[in-house]
């Protein structure tokens, strides 16, 4: 607890900067004087692989006695409070890691898997089927992700990381020619929706690291934009996403079957939709329950949330639900679906990509918990060497090429490598029984050893498979069973999520420019690392936005987002509006519902038009999950 006191002071030290003639004035990042700390490692986030990562090189430095020093920046309130799963671990991973955590009286890995079984849904009857012999393993656990990771972090401080929850990463800090990536800026604090210093004004911080470790989950913001600027997907795949929803109830004792782990395939999703649910039975009489919904879908009436609450309404669901049973939580977060096609190359000057922010899921054991931290404990050893080198200084980026290469070497590249094959063979010729049929053949003999690989060769992102709403039937979604199924703000509401409701909308309607030009300076002065990608954010790309989602793909984001963000609203004045926000066509503009946010990433990948941007909001925003 003692290294917390490293940073401790620095609210103090940042109100310094927010004079009484400076408040309630409009921002200026161009002047304004950020407080600095030098660090050898910077990790952004505090998941499965930035905590691994972060372990690791504690552990490292406990074996060859040079001292190191790790920060890992957190945005959720807490560590865990961002983080929604399944979850069925493999725990490969983290015996390597921590090979006595059995011992540890307070793990919170209580629930081994004791059955795996796959049926097959119809409307009103369910059948079992053969699985995937990499999804039937045992030696797993059925866990709460959210508590596993808050555990780490609790661990990853006894070994003296520096973890910050409530520390929300906005931006990447570059060198002066932008070249390399030399940390990352916190986002500015106290500031208004329309950009104007309150009296709780803070500037963010800038953490200047030799190697920066981004490890965001899914469609992280900062490695979407490294993944860019060094174009590391480059001869890669698109990387695709799925939808997951999750629920968490406590049942009746009676239907509570310890261990027991369910995965369905068929209803309620359509022969041209691609997904699956789950049902896991936890310890302490709980069950996660969710749903799957690949986002290469093409209807834009289909509602995710939608389909969750009617999959509820299946015999096979509503009969262990019923009785003394409650639900407790709820939430949802994008995945990656890409596989080994879609990992980009891992390193950068300055740093790397680990976990989902690179995307190691393991489609056909719906698993990735165990890739992600293997990736981070690799990239930590991969720093741990480079920093040790001659090269590595504070004038030179440091070199994290050995991490891509040892991860490729690893049994992580393995893990992926066999089933590359099993979702990438939806979207091809064979369509989805044909699917479905190679993917039975591919799992149970082929095991991967084919020699072919199906690559994603049309360059399609999972927006560009969205037909408009002239080619696609309305869906009718049956009313909602309290409280078996409910509306979507109640559910909302299980979720904790809370943000400051005078603050910037991070969720921005905003047209970048062509992909791999230069970055900008958002300074005057370029030494100061302050760079960013071009776009444009006005009126016109607003109105546009609204022109065509309402009218070519009728308000898909109104009914895809799983927490109500969304809205296109009638206004007489939208046409006319020059201000942005105000902005709409034909008497329509769309309304974003900021602070019901739960970070889930949907709209930022299945966006037709892909204008809209997720950013961070202030550190401490958003969900606060806790058994997810």
């Amino acid at each position: 607890m003692l290294a917390r006191c490293r940073l401790r002071p620095r609210p103090l030290l940042r109100s310094l900067h927010s004079t009484p003639s400076r408040k309630r004035q409009l921002f200026d990042p161009h002047s304004v004087e950020r407080p600095t700390d030098d660090v050898d490692v910077c990790i952004v986030g505090a998941g499965p692989a930035g905590l691994s990562a972060a372990i690791r090189l504690k552990q490292l430095e406990q074996q060859h006695g040079r001292q190191i020093r790790v920060v890992v920046l957190e945005k959720g309130a807490e560590v865990g409070s961002h983080i929604l799963s399944g979850a069925v671990i493999e725990p490969r991973a983290l015996n390597e890691l921590l090979p006595d955590w059995q011992s540890r009286n307070d793990h919170p890995i209580k629930q081994p898997s004791t059955s795996v079984t796959m049926r097959f849904l119809t409307q009103n009857s369910s059948f079992r089927i053969p699985q995937p012999p990499q999804m039937a393993k045992l030696g797993t656990y059925v866990v709460s992700l959210s508590q596993l990771t808050a555990w780490l972090g609790a661990i990853a401080e006894e070994l003296g990381v520096e973890v910050y929850p409530g520390f929300a990463a906005a931006g990447l800090v570059y060198d002066n020619d932008g070249r390399s990536i030399r940390g990352v800026r916190t986002n500015e604090v106290g500031l208004d929706r329309h950009g104007r210093m309150k009296d709780s004004f803070e500037p963010g911080m800038e953490f200047r690291a030799r190697v920066t470790l981004l490890a965001e989950g899914a469609h992280g913001s900062l490695s979407k934009e490294a993944i860019r600027r060094f174009k590391l997907r480059q001869g890669r795949d698109p990387q695709t996403y799925g939808l997951g929803l999750k629920e968490v109830w406590r049942v009746d004792p009676a239907k509570h079957e310890p261990g027991k782990v369910v995965h369905t395939i068929g209803w309620p999703l359509d022969t041209r939709t691609y997904g699956g649910a789950w049902v896991y039975h936890m310890a302490d009489g709980l069950v996660s329950l969710g749903i799957v919904v690949g986002l290469d879908y093409q209807n834009p009436y289909l509602s995710p949330y939608r389909e969750l609450q009617r999959l509820k309404h299946h015999p096979y669901f509503r009969d262990f639900l019923s009785g003394d049973s409650t639900r407790i939580a709820y939430g949802a977060r994008v995945l990656n679906e890409g596989g080994l096609q879609a990992v980009p190359r891992l390193d950068f000057p300055g740093g790397a990509l680990i976990g989902c922010s690179a995307g190691f899921v393991n489609v056909a054991k719906i698993k990735g918990t165990h890739n992600a931290m293997k990736s981070g404990m690799l990239a930590a050893e991969a720093a741990y060497d480079a920093l040790a080198t001659e090269d590595a200084s504070q004038d030179k980026p440091t070199d994290m090429s050995a991490y891509d290469e040892a991860l490729r070497k690893s049994w992580v590249y393995d893990d992926l490598h066999e089933v590359r094959n099993v979702r990438p063979s939806f979207n091809t010729a064979l369509g989805l029984w044909g699917g479905i049929a190679y993917s039975g053949i591919d799992t149970l003999f082929l095991k991967g050893r084919t020699p072919w690989t199906f690559r994603n060769t049309s360059g399609k992102g999972d927006a560009a498979h969205t037909l408009t709403s002239r080619e696609c039937e309305p869906i009718k979604y049956p009313p909602f069973e309290p409280p078996l199924s409910t509306d979507l703000l109640t559910s909302v509401a299980l979720t904790g999520t809370n943000h400051a409701e005078d603050q910037p909308v991070h969720l921005r309607v905003r047209k970048y420019l062509a992909q791999g030009e230069d970055v900008g300076v958002e300074g005057s002065d370029p030494s100061k690392g302050l760079q960013t990608e071009k776009w444009i954010e006005d009126a016109d790309v607003r109105k546009e936005h609204v022109r065509v989602n309402v009218d070519e793909y009728a308000g898909l984001l109104g009914r895809g987002c799983p927490a109500q963000v969304y809205e296109y609203v009638e206004d007489e004045n939208a046409d006319r509006a020059t201000e942005p926000e105000a902005a709409g066509w034909q008497g329509k503009k769309l309304v974003i519902n900021s602070q019901n946010c739960i970070h889930c990433k949907f709209c930022d990948v299945k966006v037709p038009t892909q204008d809209i941007t997720w950013t961070v909001p202030e550190g401490g925003g958003g969900p606060k999950y806790t058994v997810t």
